[in-house]
């Protein structure tokens, strides 16, 4: 039974005096990717030393200086892993590796163990602090909890020392931090800092994670802003952040958290994690790209990012994905599609200093995206898209009273079949409905002959000629098909175009034709102006039911 009544709103904090609202980021926070751990431990298969390696290979090339690379103590794997990294000197100078403990001291011992020779590591001890956890799980107050968070300090403190060339940062994790009581959370991370003296040169990063998230972002930037208020040290330590994804707003409480007062934020790329996953490092990366803030995080070949997190997770990036999701950039809609093309001309046309094109947030080029992804057609699509897609692929540029034409032509075709077209086929169809013509109807030669305002054609077509006269070649040309085969013909548009440019250029004409009533619209290329023209009124007339007969 669908009951909404079972469950209770989660509590607001008083803070009536809240500043992080009117904040703005301008920078980005120092970052660290928890994909090898918190992300592995997500997956149906766990990642091998294999695949590890191969994503902690493309981590550093995206540019983290802090990564998580799993729990030693708790898995062989993990263990082989990180001696691999250490023995085989895989670590950039630049990068901290960073591995998660449990506040027990032979799980300690063990970590530091498998850290023997690093130069440099953030250790990170945990424990859960929640109400539910403490009445549920654990079974303990507020001291005994307290009692495991200092004692897990202190085991770190003392197996540290006997590394003295490792440059170690201590991590704290207030494990289920959001439903922990405020007041409580801040006196735990006081007692564990109390034990690391910061404030005599030991590194600190207290880390608040959304475990569960459970309360709406705003709730959540509340509850950071109070924290690193009431933290008697704060000034000595980092503050970071790690949120989950439960209630689908992981990116919006690290980007409020951030306005609130925290340094650090942890994620993954694509948001892989627990659940439905951890804080997606690319959405929040590009949020901050798309405003002028560099990132500080390399995202320009999405394809290879999502091409090696795919291989290594083993899951599919969802087509809709923020900013990496194939389609992110594509319109199908006409009226998306009319407007992209415009915008886009027009950014060109003005040199805009800033990127501002419609529905495209930001230059999908940046991130190794191609610019014929960006209009994709299908029954919803409008004329606008189906002439950019000939105008970009293949350099043919149609008038736009042709538009509707050749969009009714596309809208047929793909209501049709009831998928999306590709540009090769809408080329086909461009050819076989406007450019392809049948032999006896193709131009073989003319002659003009002017005198006065009257212009005497004689057109040569397959085996026979056309002969017209009027004030123009085109006039000439339609009183000659009239007289030949007894029908209205008006040439109700035409447009010329150059192809290409230098001696042997061509020109490009399109024309429409009412044709006993009927309207017809033909394109052809030719070696002159005239000829094109001539050739594309032909083209238009052998669409007619004259020729037809004639064919026949």
């Amino acid at each position: 039974m669908f009951d909404h009544r079972k469950y209770s709103p989660f509590p607001a904090l008083a803070l009536t005096d809240r500043t992080w609202p009117d904040k703005q980021i301008t920078k980005a926070p120092d970052w660290c990717s928890v994909d090898l751990r918190d992300g592995n431990q997500a997956l149906i298969n766990p990642m091998s030393v294999e695949k590890k390696t191969k994503l902690f290979q493309l981590l550093v090339k995206v540019g983290f200086k802090e990564i998580e690379v799993g729990f030693p103590s708790a898995s062989l794997p993990d263990y082989e892993f990180m001696r691999k990294l250490i023995d085989e000197e895989m670590i950039p100078d630049d990068v901290c590796i960073q591995v998660l403990v449990q506040a027990r001291e032979e799980l300690i011992k063990r970590t530091f163990e498998s850290l023997r020779g690093v130069k440099k590591a953030i250790v990170h001890v945990y424990n859960s602090t929640s109400t539910v956890q403490r009445e549920q799980v654990f079974g303990m107050e507020r001291d005994g909890i307290t009692g495991i968070a200092v004692q897990g300090a202190k085991w770190l403190k003392q197996y540290a020392a006997e590394h003295p060339d490792t440059d170690w940062t201590f991590q704290y994790s207030p494990e289920s931090f959001t439903g922990t009581e405020m007041d409580y959370a801040v006196d735990v991370c006081d007692a564990v800092i109390d034990v690391w003296e910061p404030e005599n040169g030991q590194k600190v990063v207290i880390n608040l994670p959304s475990t569960v998230e459970m309360s709406t972002p705003n709730v959540f930037a509340d509850q950071i802003e109070y924290f690193c208020r009431k933290l008697k040290k704060r000034e000595h330590v980092r503050i970071s952040l790690h949120t989950h994804n439960d209630r689908g707003c992981a990116v919006a409480a690290a980007e409020l958290g951030v306005m609130a007062g925290a340094d650090r934020v942890e994620g993954t790329l694509m948001g892989n994690g627990e659940r439905t996953g951890n804080m997606d490092a690319i959405t929040m990366g590009m949020n901050l790209y798309s405003q002028g803030i560099d990132p500080k995080l390399d995202f320009s070949d999405i394809n290879e990012i999502i091409e090696t997190v795919e291989y290594c997770n083993e899951l599919p990036v969802p087509a809709r994905h923020p900013w990496a999701g194939e389609l992110v950039y594509t319109a199908f809609s006409g009226s998306h599609q009319d407007a992209i093309r415009k915008s886009m001309a027009y950014h060109e046309a003005k040199n805009l200093p800033h990127w501002e094109v419609a529905y495209l947030p930001i230059d999908p080029l940046d991130i190794g995206r191609e610019y014929d992804a960006v209009v994709r057609i299908n029954s919803q699509s409008g004329k606008g898209g189906v002439a950019l897609v000939l105008e970009r692929d293949y350099g043919i540029e149609l008038p736009k009273w042709m538009h509707a034409a050749l969009s009714k032509v596309i809208q047929k075709a793909t209501e049709q079949s009831g998928r999306e077209i590709s540009p090769e086929e809408i080329k086909a169809l461009y050819d076989e409905n406007f450019e392809n013509v049948n032999a006896q109807w193709i131009l073989d030669g003319y002659d003009l002959h002017t005198e006065g305002a009257q212009t005497q054609a004689e057109i040569r077509v397959a085996d026979h000629t056309l002969q017209g006269t009027c004030t123009g070649a085109v006039g000439a040309l339609c009183e000659a098909l009239t007289a030949k085969f007894g029908c209205e013909i008006e040439v109700t548009h035409f447009d010329e175009f150059a192809v290409s440019k230098g001696t042997d250029a061509k020109a490009r004409a399109c024309v429409g034709v009412n044709l006993n009533g009927e309207q017809h619209f033909a394109v052809a290329v030719a070696a002159d102006t005239t000829a094109a023209t001539l050739q594309a009124i032909l083209t238009a007339f052998s669409r007619s039911e004259q020729a037809a007969t004639q064919a026949a």
